[in-house]
């Protein structure tokens, strides 16, 4: 039982070094897709992955277009602060892509319009807050996930 977890055009390292620690720990495979707004390389990446990041089930995807055309036939869901549906309605299931944007501006106009029929949010209880820390996202969903299809 393994899900996918999909940044596109992640911008943060941390959030990223921190996703992959998680997909290691949740036994989700990671995709990347690019453009990144830092490097690999970069150590913020590496000191939030820790000693991990060698052990990581990782994907690279050079565009969106890549991505989308390599995994087109699979089950997705795309999460998104401008969802309609809470993520608890998210019908997991084992294989499953689940697409979240960068961290400034989310998923494009045009990825949500595409999707809008598999598009869900995380409930924000607060006016005051309009969005969660993109690691804390992928924490919330992968682990509903894992907990419906266990």
């Amino acid at each position: 039982m393994a899900l996918n977890i999909v940044l596109i055009e992640p911008e943060i390292p941390m959030n990223t070094g921190n996703i992959g620690r998680l997909s290691l720990a949740s036994g989700a495979n990671l995709h990347l897709v690019k453009p990144f707004g830092f490097e690999l390389s970069d150590k913020r990446v590496k000191r939030a992955g820790l000693d991990y990041w060698q052990h990581l089930s990782l994907t690279i995807y050079e565009n969106e277009e890549e991505f989308f055309s390599t995994h087109k036939e699979k089950a997705m869901a795309f999460l998104s602060s401008h969802g309609t549906k809470d993520h608890w309605s998210i019908p997991f299931e084992d294989d499953m892509f689940l697409i979240f944007g960068k961290e400034s501006v989310g998923l494009s106009a045009e990825i949500t319009s595409k999707h809008a029929d598999q598009l869900y949010k995380i409930p924000i209880h607060s006016e005051h807050v309009r969005s969660l820390n993109l690691a804390n996202a992928v924490s919330i969903i992968v682990y509903e996930g894992l907990r419906k299809l266990k």
